[in-house]
C-alpha cells in the first residue's frame, strides 16, 4: 500500500483546509478508496489522507422545508432502512439496497457512493499496469479496442468510455436532487462528470456535505431496477432509476455511459400515459436511441429496453 499521513477532521472547515494543503484525499466508510490505495492503482496517490467520520452532525435523515435532507456521512444501511426515504423517494431506497453487499453497506456512505473512483479493469489494474487517460492525459482509453465488457453503449465522455459505478447517481438525478458541498450546491444531473480520476465536478478542497430531494408531488412513483452478473456485491452493468407522475418522467439510465443518462425518448413515450405492458414496451424500445455498441458489450442494448421497461411497471 501506498504511504500516507492520516489526519482526522474535526469539523467541514478542518477538513476542507486539510485537503487544500498538498496531495490529500478524503475517507468515509473507506469501502473505495482502501481498495484503491492496496491496489497502488494510481499515477498520484495520496500524501495525506482525511477521516471525514470525525466530523459531527453530518449523519441523518430528514424532512425539512418541503425536501429531504440527508447527511453525507449517513449510511447506505440506513437509508435503505429508512421508512420516509422508501415511501416517497423509493427509487432510492432500493438503490441503496441494491449497492454491494450488507458489510459494506453499512460502512459506506452516500457521500463516498457518489464519489467514488472509476471501475474500468484498466484504470484498476494493480501497480498502476495501464496507465490510461482518466489518470495521464496523454494516456489512452484502453477500452475502447480491448476488453469492453462493462463499458459504455452510448459513447466516450472525455475520452473514456468507462461507466459511472454508482448505484445513488441514477436515482439522485431522476429524482432531481441537489447536491451540496463546502462550497456551492450542485444540481445533480450537473454534479456527475469525468474529472481526472473523479467521477463528479468536485474540486480538490471541496466535499459533499448533503443530499436535498425535492418532496415528489402527490401519486408520483419511483423505481430502482439493476441488472449484474452476480446479485451480491457487482456493480451495476445496467440500470434504472424511473420517476413518473401523472404528467411527468424522468428515467435514467447507470452502469452505460461515463455519467449517469438520461433516457429523454424513453420520458416523452411513457409522459402522460397509463403505465401498462405496451406502454412501458415502447419506452423501453426507445431507451436506447443513439447507442452504438462497442466489440463486446452489444447484449446491454437489449437489457437496457428490458430493465427500462421494468422500472417504468413497478411505477404503476
Amino acid at each position: 500500500m501506498y504511504n500516507f499521513t492520516h489526519v482526522n477532521a474535526n469539523s467541514i472547515d478542518d477538513a476542507t483546509a486539510a485537503l487544500a494543503q498538498g496531495n490529500a484525499r478524503a475517507i468515509a466508510g473507506g469501502t473505495d478508496l482502501v481498495t484503491l490505495l492496496k491496489g497502488m492503482c494510481t499515477l498520484n496517490p495520496p500524501e495525506k489522507v482525511v477521516n471525514l467520520k470525525t466530523i459531527p452532525n453530518m449523519n441523518y435523515i430528514r424532512e425539512e422545508g418541503g425536501s429531504l435532507k440527508i447527511g453525507a456521512l449517513t449510511t447506505l444501511t440506513a437509508i435503505a432502512k429508512s421508512d420516509v426515504v422508501k415511501n416517497k423517494y423509493t427509487a432510492l431506497a432500493q438503490a441503496a439496497k441494491a449497492t454491494a453487499s450488507p458489510e459494506l453497506r453499512n460502512t459506506g456512505t452516500i457521500g463516498g457512493n457518489i464519489c467514488q473512483k472509476p471501475r474500468c479493469i484498466y484504470y484498476r489494474a494493480e501497480l498502476n499496469t495501464f496507465s490510461c487517460l482518466r489518470k495521464d492525459p496523454s494516456g489512452m482509453c484502453y477500452a475502447l479496442a480491448g476488453i469492453n465488457k462493462r463499458h459504455s453503449i452510448f459513447g466516450a465522455a472525455a475520452g473514456c468510455v468507462d461507466v459511472c459505478p454508482s448505484d445513488i447517481a441514477p436515482a439522485l438525478v431522476a429524482l432531481k436532487a441537489k447536491i451540496a458541498t463546502n462550497k456551492k450546491t450542485w444540481d445533480a444531473a450537473d454534479f456527475f462528470v469525468v474529472k481526472g480520476e473523479q467521477i463528479n465536478s468536485l474540486d480538490a478542497d471541496e466535499i459533499v456535505t448533503e443530499i436535498q430531494i425535492p418532496e415528489p408531488a402527490s401519486g408520483t412513483k419511483s423505481a430502482y431496477v439493476k441488472f449484474a452478473f452476480r446479485k451480491s456485491i457487482d456493480f451495476p452493468l445496467v440500470s434504472v432509476a424511473a420517476v413518473i407522475s401523472a404528467d411527468d418522467a424522468s428515467i435514467v439510465l447507470g452502469g452505460v455511459h461515463p455519467q449517469p443518462r438520461r433516457a429523454s425518448a424513453a420520458e416523452d413515450a411513457i409522459k402522460g400515459k397509463a403505465i401498462d405492458d405496451a406502454s412501458a414496451t415502447e419506452a423501453g424500445d426507445v431507451a436506447t436511441q443513439g447507442s452504438t455498441a462497442l466489440g463486446e458489450n452489444r447484449y446491454k442494448i437489449q437489457i437496457t429496453k428490458v430493465m427500462t421497461k421494468r422500472a417504468i411497471l413497478a411505477c404503476a
